[in-house]
């Protein structure tokens, strides 16, 4: 009967040590992030075209394109991923892989809807898990996406991605 106590012991202490895990999502070095949609027009021509789907912004590479990126344009560490979740709510991620740390190795969404990392190939969920970890060593080491704030602007923007 001891022997149970101890393993039942060990059992609760284990899970708690487990629930104290969290998500590293801030291993980036800080960069400014100030994107605007100042209109619903905005939004539809250039930020993802719907649920479960998303759009990099990418300043010194003018990705995209068409944006008209302006002086007070910030997109972040490896720029920034805008993304709508299943749905249809906004949500931003920094590009790049927070197991790499490098602006130049930045995740893409793959065939399976998952952010992943072409150089460590951890994988991460923007659509469901806020940008966390689900394989790789980035899983191995709780490290998630770091998070942007979306939402409306201070002066009446429709959205902007901020830091």
């Amino acid at each position: 009967m001891r022997v149970v106590g101890i393993i039942a012991i060990a059992a609760l202490a284990a899970g708690a040590l487990a629930s104290c895990e969290h998500t590293d999502n801030e291993r980036l070095p800080y960069a400014p992030v100030n994107i605007t949609f100042w209109t619903q027009a905005d939004w539809i021509t250039y930020g993802p075209a719907g649920a479960a789907s998303h759009r990099d912004f990418i300043r010194e590479k003018r990705i995209p394109a068409s944006y008209p990126f302006t002086a007070d344009t910030y997109t972040g560490f490896g720029g920034v991923m805008l993304c709508t979740d299943y749905n249809g709510a906004p949500h931003a991620y920094d590009l790049a892989c927070p197991v790499e740390r490098s602006r130049d190795v930045r995740v893409a969404i793959n065939s399976d809807l998952l952010a992943e990392c072409p150089k460590c190939h951890s994988l991460y969920d923007v659509f469901a898990l806020d940008g966390g970890a689900v394989g790789g060593a980035a899983a191995r080491d709780h490290y998630g996406l770091t998070v942007y704030r979306t939402g409306p602007g201070p002066q009446g923007e429709y959205l902007t991605v901020t830091y």
